[in-house]
């Protein structure tokens, strides 16, 4: 593992629909590479003093996607570490092209029903503040899909052990970087 981390050169990001696991997922990948994680969610509550949700209702998903992009793209400055991303913002065309030159990209796919099962476990998420979420889910997912197959990588986060979408991230990031 630490000869996977002395080849790391750039943050790794993981993108992909709410509920998908990234801010789980990224939590054990970066304890299992020893780098540091930051979840973009909490830089923005921590920058804005309210949550994305709050934010996004207030000032509309444009004006928070455009704080959203310049936010990941001060995250990417830094050093190398696992940055967890909210479920649009790899949908920019400008923020995943900036990710895909700078950041190796994870694209966590999981199934709408487990996407469903999760993100119904708290009514966070504004997108999903509908008469039918798991619809708008499987919407979501049709309109996104394009964009999200641009990441470098795709695991599948279904209903196992996070542990085991932790171990496959490991096994495709060595593959990506020439089996490091």
């Amino acid at each position: 593992m630490e000869k996977l981390s002395k080849h790391l050169d750039r943050p790794i990001v993981l993108v992909g629909l709410m509920g998908a696991g990234k801010s789980t997922v990224g939590r054990r990948l970066a304890r299992r590479l020893s780098l540091p994680f930051v979840d973009s969610d909490d830089e923005i509550e921590d920058a804005a003093g309210c949550s994305p949700a709050e934010m996004f209702e207030r000032y509309g998903e444009a004006d928070f996607r455009d704080g959203e992009r310049r936010l990941v793209a001060r995250l990417i400055d830094g050093s190398v570490r696992v940055i967890a991303t909210g479920g649009g913002v790899f949908v920019d065309p400008r923020t995943r092209k900036l990710l895909n030159e700078r950041a190796i990209t994870v694209w966590l796919d999981a199934p709408i029903d487990v996407l469903a099962e999760r993100t119904g476990r708290r009514d966070t998420r504004p997108l999903l503040r509908t008469p039918d979420p798991k619809g708008t889910l499987e919407e979501l997912s049709k309109a996104r899909g394009a964009a999200y197959s641009e990441a470098h990588i795709r695991v599948t986060s279904g209903e196992g052990a996070h542990s085991n979408v932790v171990e496959t991230i490991v096994e495709a990031l060595e593959e990506h970087l020439g089996r490091a």
